[in-house]
């Protein structure tokens, strides 16, 4: 499994013709306590770089997007109960949706873990 990032904090998980989409340890840090977060439905059709989820923390609300173009196959109903799995576990259990991968020639432009970790030491 591949993973990438975006230069808005979010992270994708390529596996064949699906991906699993979050946002980063970097990202809940500076959101704080998240208390809410609102997922897309399934079957909605996501264009990258277009607004796919929200986030709200004790700070503020924060929108998500999506780092590639594709169709929603299932949201992460654990959030809906327990937004804090986001600020606990944000690369992991606190995944946000998952997609199928509409152009496979989008992730190039995305940063590999290296890139990320220079990419937020320089912020």
């Amino acid at each position: 499994m591949a993973r990438y990032f975006t230069d808005e904090h979010e992270w994708i998980d390529v596996e064949g013709d699906s991906a699993t989409v979050g946002i980063t340890d970097y990202a809940q840090e500076q959101l704080g306590d998240i208390v809410f977060v609102e997922l897309p439905d399934t079957g909605t059709m996501l264009e990258k770089g277009g607004d796919a989820a929200v986030v709200e923390s004790v700070k503020a609300a924060s929108d998500v997007y999506a780092p590639i173009s594709g169709e929603v196959m299932e949201a992460n109903g654990s959030l809906e109960d327990d937004p804090a799995l986001v600020n606990t576990s944000p690369e992991e259990d606190g995944w946000f949706f998952k997609m199928t991968i509409g152009d496979k020639s989008q992730l190039e432009g995305l940063m590999d873990d290296k890139s990320y970790k220079s990419f937020c030491d320089s912020l």
